[in-house]
């Protein structure tokens, strides 16, 4: 049983939750370092790992409420890719629905001593403001897919991975060092943002036969595989772009351009999409975007903060 929550849990999609918690911890601990610091303290400071297992915690609860709403609703059967937990009965879904309460409660635990460590009792409206944010989080990731209105099944699960994964993971993270925001920090949120997105429309292409058969219009199933093909392509450049320009308006070293090594694969990954033809082989590319935005957050992080 334990096996079958680990599966469920989806413990490869964790590397691609906590980019963004990365490149806005690494750019939010520059901005408030000493000279007496270096890039290890970062690794080391409270904040960071308690964000970083606040945004595991959002995933997995996300991942088991994925895979409980789809499979109540039938979505996952016959499914492409890895085999879904509550579809194949190897987890039921009153055992689901307890998995998803416990993991709540945790999450919220560790969310909690996040928001005190990281303001204390002096700044009671930011604590208020990320408890709602918190709240929130786990709302979306939990209407995902479950429920009537599950957004997940209309077209807007793209516009959720680009807020959540890109814009409050990076903002919310460097705000948590900081207490304030930078303008320039949305240009590194929109890439991961991007990236994360593009995993999505992956999955999406990979599924579309499978989720248009099971009445789930992702936005690939209602561009159609054309169009999102092409917005494949706007992801990736897009992120390209966004890095950039970051690169551009705050340039101190050339080592801020060390994040261009991420890219060679997700140009490769271009290649593949747009060569593709049966929506299975795509399952491989999932875990090279997934890593390759990983590392671009790694990469883009350390570029910005040696100087």
């Amino acid at each position: 049983m334990i096996k079958s929550y680990i599966k469920a849990a989806r413990l490869r999609t964790l590397p691609l939750s906590v980019s963004g918690i990365i490149v806005g911890s690494l750019l939010g601990f520059k901005e408030v370092m000493h000279t007496e610091d270096n890039l290890i303290s970062i690794f080391l400071t409270p904040i960071f790992w308690l964000a970083i297992l606040t945004t595991i915690g959002f995933q997995v609860l996300s991942n088991f409420a994925n895979d409980y709403g789809d499979g109540i609703k039938g979505s996952d059967k016959d499914r492409e890719g890895e085999e879904r937990m509550v579809a194949s009965g190897a987890i039921t879904p009153n055992q689901m629905k307890t998995a998803m309460i416990i993991t709540t409660i945790i999450t919220l635990t560790i969310a909690f001593l996040l928001i005190f460590v990281a303001f204390g009792k002096e700044n009671f409206t930011y604590s208020i403001l990320f408890l709602g944010l918190g709240i929130a989080s786990i709302v979306a990731a939990i209407k995902y897919t479950v429920g009537n209105t599950a957004y997940g099944y209309s077209g807007f699960g793209d516009i959720f991975v680009f807020l959540f994964f890109g814009l409050l993971s990076v903002v919310g993270s460097y705000f948590l060092h900081t207490k304030s925001i930078s303008v320039t920090i949305f240009l590194p949120a929109i890439s991961i943002g991007l990236l994360s997105t593009a995993v999505l429309n992956l999955n999406n292409l990979r599924d579309r036969n499978h989720d248009k058969k099971n009445n789930k219009n992702t936005l690939v199933v209602k561009l159609g595989v054309t169009k999102a093909k092409k917005y494949h392509f706007f992801l990736i450049l897009g992120a390209l772009c966004s890095a950039l320009m970051h690169v551009f308006v705050d340039f101190t070293s050339f080592l801020q351009l060390l994040f261009l090594i991420a890219f060679i694969p997700l140009f490769l990954n271009l290649v593949t999409v747009a060569k593709n033809s049966i929506p299975s082989e795509l399952d491989s590319e999932l875990k090279k975007v997934a890593l390759s935005t990983f590392l671009f957050a790694i990469l883009f992080g350390i570029g910005n903060i040696i100087f």
